[in-house]
């Protein structure tokens, strides 16, 4: 069986109100303009303590992030949706792989977001960072994923919505997959060495169960050229 990690935000969830919204309360705290939540989707699925970096510099990071955590660990988490389709394709797909979450957001956060939409039944296991930021860029995430489980990358896909995504799987030997109905362009996902883009959910569906049905599939792209679904 193919071993599947799944991004969180973007790609299994919309998180966009409670990541703009804590954003938006951390910067009116330190004193910094306050973008439109429409301004501030940049910052959904990089490290949080590099998009705070990026807005108030070095030196106010961590203070930034603090503050964004004030309101997103009591009332941000939760101003989320599962991407409809995201549950039939997690049911269709639990049978014929192994399902795990791999998530730059903090696993604190990320098990509670899980278990409130009622995904865990899904997944072997959620991984995500620590909380001083360890393990927050994709690549050092997915190699501890790599070990934890003792999975072969090449029979290993990440799926996600951004290109740290589908860097931090070229970086560990992992085929990336991007889905274009996140927060990341067409552009960004293909730029960043994408091998198929899909979509929707569904899509996802079909490109494995065409694998399972001996028709090309995660490991079919090694000539370079990029499906589209």
């Amino acid at each position: 069986m193919d071993t599947i990690f799944f991004d969180l935000d973007g790609t299994l969830t919309d998180p966009k109100p409670g990541i703009t919204g804590s954003i938006q309360y951390a910067l009116e705290k330190l004193g910094r303009p306050v973008p439109a939540q429409d301004e501030l989707a940049w910052c959904i699925g990089p490290p949080i303590q590099t998009s705070f970096a990026r807005m108030v510099g070095e030196e106010l990071a961590d203070r930034g992030v603090a503050l964004y955590r004030e309101r997103f660990g009591d009332v941000g988490l939760f101003e989320n949706a599962v991407y409809p389709g995201i549950e039939a394709t997690l049911a269709a797909l639990k049978p014929r792989a192994w399902l795990f979450v791999a998530t730059s957001k903090a696993h604190v956060y990320a098990d509670r977001i899980i278990d409130h939409f009622g995904l865990r039944p899904y997944f072997e296991q959620v991984f995500g960072a620590e909380l001083d930021g360890t393990r927050a860029h994709k690549g050092d995430l997915l190699a501890w994923a790599l070990e934890r489980t003792g999975t072969d990358p090449a029979q290993a896909v990440m799926i996600g919505d951004r290109s740290h995504d589908i860097i931090g799987a070229k970086q560990n030997g992992i085929e990336g997959i991007g889905v274009l109905y996140g927060y990341g362009s067409r552009e960004e996902l293909l730029g960043a060495g994408a091998v198929r883009l899909c979509a929707t959910p569904h899509a996802i569906l079909e490109h494995f169960s065409g694998a399972s049905d001996g028709t090309p599939g995660p490991r079919s792209q090694r000539n370079g050229r990029v499906n589209l679904s």
